[in-house]
């Protein structure tokens, strides 16, 4: 049944009817540009999703090395690096009433199933590229201080593997059938996540407003997926030492930790995770000329060269990151290609054990901050 609103202009009541979209498409560009229609604020009042568009279009496979038997209309990222999958119908179409739910069905558990996370990165790199955007700058942004984007990704994986997944049913017009299927799935599945978005557009007087509502979330299934969530947490070097112990013994802790030390000793700033199960620590050179993030060091017992975030003059030069290259290179067990110099390479934290090893690395980095500071104050 069309509905009707009014706008409050001065003391007049404007009238706006409920007009349905003239396209499917159109309803799916207007969510691509405008994901707060998405309704984060009504999934959770206390802490409102915000969305991270990774992509139209992206391909589902049915195998492992499957290229793509499906395509979902869009695939979202919340704050919780919960991955968001969305499909979008108009009311017309009444493959909404049954078909659509065993279609976003297929589309969730072959996602889990066969979604590598470096495919849901690229996907997410191409669509920026392409919009002119710069990937780690609008990743950084919709992240803010609260995370970084290595762990970030890795949580997304993580979610992926537990099946924890939010499902998104996005129309003009809900209808009970699917509103009742939508309540008994999110009641049901565990730890995902179902939900169904009604986005009406109202139009009159030359204007048009849109009015998005969620349905699907009772309270028996939102307290039940709260309760069984797991938290971030906030590492520090007492919690991270003792995680990479638990996982790889002595001999990575105590590399570990020098590298910690070395970071202090040269005013480094430290950035720590807020992974669930894994933490990290990231040092990198930050001052009112920039910053240039140098390495990173996971709980479970890699080391993460940050080739790809060194952004400071002079290495943002590919020239400069091979000489820096070059240097580390020197350590048996690593090898950098230069493929690999725009990217972010890792090896094990075994490989620095010896000390003339761990003594070429620090000394490797040593030069690039000399090199660093020294450009920026001959400016």
């Amino acid at each position: 049944m069309a509905g009707r609103i009014y706008l409050l202009n001065d003391d007049s009541l404007v009238p706006m009817d409920e007009s349905p979209y003239d396209s499917e498409l159109l309803l799916q560009e207007l969510l691509a540009h405008h994901p707060d229609l998405l309704a984060g604020e009504q999934m959770n009042g206390d802490a409102p999703r915000r969305w991270l568009l990774v992509t139209r279009e992206m391909a589902v496979p049915d195998s492992e090395q499957g290229s793509g038997k499906w395509s979902l209309d869009h695939l979202f990222i919340d704050q919780d690096a919960v991955p968001t999958l969305v499909e979008v119908k108009r009311s017309s179409d009444l493959r909404i009433r049954r078909e659509v739910v065993g279609q976003m069905l297929d589309y969730a558990a072959n996602a889990v199933a066969y979604w590598p996370i470096e495919q849901i990165r690229t996907r997410f790199e191409l669509r920026c590229e392409a919009e002119g955007a710069e990937p780690d700058e609008m990743l950084e942004e919709f992240l803010g201080e609260s995370d970084d984007p290595e762990s970030f990704w890795k949580r997304v994986k993580t979610n992926l593997q537990a099946g924890r997944v939010r499902l998104v049913f996005l129309a003009d017009v809900i209808p009970s059938e699917l509103r009742r299927v939508v309540e008994f799935l999110n009641g049901q599945m565990d730890p995902a996540e179902v939900l169904a978005i009604e986005v009406k557009q109202f139009v009159g007087s030359g204007m048009k407003t849109i009015v998005p509502r969620l349905l699907g979330q009772t309270e028996t299934a939102r307290q039940k997926k709260a309760s069984s969530t797991q938290p971030s947490r906030q590492w520090d070097a007492t919690s991270f030492l003792e995680r990479l112990r638990e996982r790889r013994g002595d001999d990575p802790v105590d590399v570990a930790r020098k590298c910690l030390e070395w970071a202090h000793e040269r005013e480094l700033y430290i950035w720590w995770g807020r992974g669930a199960v894994d933490g990290a620590f990231i040092p990198s050179l930050r001052d009112e000329h920039g910053k240039s993030i140098l390495f990173g060091v996971w709980t479970y017992g890699r080391l993460e060269l940050q080739f790809q975030h060194m952004n400071r003059r002079p290495f943002r030069d590919i020239a400069r990151r091979r000489e820096l290259a070059d240097r580390l290179q020197q350590i048996p067990g690593i090898d950098i290609p230069d493929d690999r110099l725009t990217k972010r390479p890792t090896f094990d934290l075994a490989v620095l054990q010896e000390p003339d090893a761990l003594q070429t690395f620090f000394n490797a980095f040593d030069w690039m901050l000399a090199e660093s500071r020294n450009t920026t104050f001959a400016q």
